[in-house]
């Protein structure tokens, strides 16, 4: 085959492309979408990140993926195909899970919302969007539900940061004061009606995620109006750079990161949100051999001892410089001022104040085992 029959893979463009260029935004690649990574008139990555933990950004996430699933056994197939308890979701709650291969790996973690009665809401990671559909879609054929892509049909805008509920208050009709974290209504936007309005994230802070129509003058016209009511806030645009040292701080896991194919629930240490007691769901009989098997590695937060930054992918080594595991993710963190990374670790060296060294251009760079999250939101008074 010629270089000029090879099919080059299309970038997707979410409905605010054009939006984030016309602002000057950094634009990247990134799970085959252009996206901002970040908005040097903001101040960059630092200053977007330093916004969200003291103040309030605005995120464009419409890459994200969203999947119902909607009729009298919808809440049988999300048990099935889900490791949490959604038999345990109020209609307007929304709770963190994973669905999980047979062999307790991950497909994808996911956020499941449900709307209404046998009406629920799955949304996904943007790197795994046609995968996820089309194996939720195969593994709940059984059951009498309808499934939908809904993927393309709206802008998710993500407003995060202590005070992203005055902000967008300004904006909306719904009292998000009876509002609790990862709940959900609806409400006029922006004069849009019967908007999603979800108190949920992905920065470890508090904040909204709202979904409108994806059509680009909407989408625009929504964007602009929450930077115009954000102003005395001091709301700043912000991109994917920040989105990454955001949840690094805060330890939420990233697909392709944290959690993988290869990467089964106990050594990601997200047991808390796998529900073992309940019905069978697809996974489950792995998950109980792997306990009982015992985990051969866990994930840590390490904080850098020495100078250096310990970057995706590099080499964990033990003091006499064996290799013993991997970064998952590692930064800077702008709000705490340090290095730091996750990363998988025989589990002999995963206790808090252990030390390791992380390979760096060839080098073993000291770090020490530290809890984790690094970053927790203060408690309001």
């Amino acid at each position: 085959m010629s270089a000029a029959e090879t099919t080059t893979p299309v970038i997707r463009r979410t409905a605010l492309n054009s939006v984030h260029r016309q602002m000057g935004a950094k634009v990247v690649e990134f799970n085959g979408w252009d996206m901002p990574v970040e908005y040097p008139s903001a101040g960059g990555i630092i200053a977007e990140h330093n916004a969200v933990r003291t103040g309030v950004g605005i995120f464009d996430v419409s890459h994200m993926g969203d999947i119902r699933l909607q009729g009298p056994e919808a809440l049988a197939a999300v048990q099935h195909i889900s490791m949490n308890d959604a038999s345990r979701l109020a209609v307007g709650q929304a709770q963190y899970s994973a669905m999980l291969y047979p062999q307790g790996t991950f497909v994808d973690d996911v956020i499941v919302h449900r709307l209404g009665e046998d009406d629920y809401l799955l949304v996904i990671n943007a790197g795994t969007r046609e995968k996820d559909f089309n194996w939720v879609r195969d593994n709940t054929r059984q059951f009498n539900c309808k499934v939908e892509n809904l993927s393309d049909d709206f802008t998710q805008l993500a407003i995060q940061g202590p005070k992203g509920v005055d902000l967008l208050q300004k904006l909306t009709d719904a009292n998000l004061l009876n509002v609790k974290f990862y709940w959900v209504t609806r409400g006029t936007v922006c004069g849009l009606k019967n908007i999603l309005i979800a108190r949920t994230g992905y920065t470890a802070e508090d904040g909204f995620e709202i979904y409108v129509p994806a059509d680009e003058a909407t989408s625009a016209m929504v964007w602009h109006k929450v930077l115009e009511a954000g102003k005395e806030f001091g709301v700043v645009p912000c991109g994917l750079g920040s989105r990454n040292t955001l949840r690094l701080e805060g330890k939420l896991p990233l697909y392709g990161h944290e959690i993988s194919d290869t990467i089964n629930v106990w050594e990601a240490g997200l047991d808390r949100f796998c529900k073992m007691e309940k019905p069978e769901f697809v996974g489950r009989a792995a998950l109980e051999k792997a306990k009982a098997a015992g985990v051969k590695r866990t994930l840590v937060g390490l904080e850098m001892i020495e100078r250096g930054i310990a970057r995706d992918g590099y080499k964990v080594l033990d003091d006499g410089g064996r290799e013993i595991g991997y970064v998952t993710s590692g930064s800077y963190a702008p709000f705490l001022k340090k290095n730091i990374a996750l990363a998988y670790v025989p589990p002999e060296f995963g206790s808090v104040g252990s030390t390791v060294k992380v390979e760096i251009r060839g080098q073993g760079v000291k770090a020490q085992v530290v809890p984790t999250p690094f970053y927790k939101r203060p408690k309001k008074a």
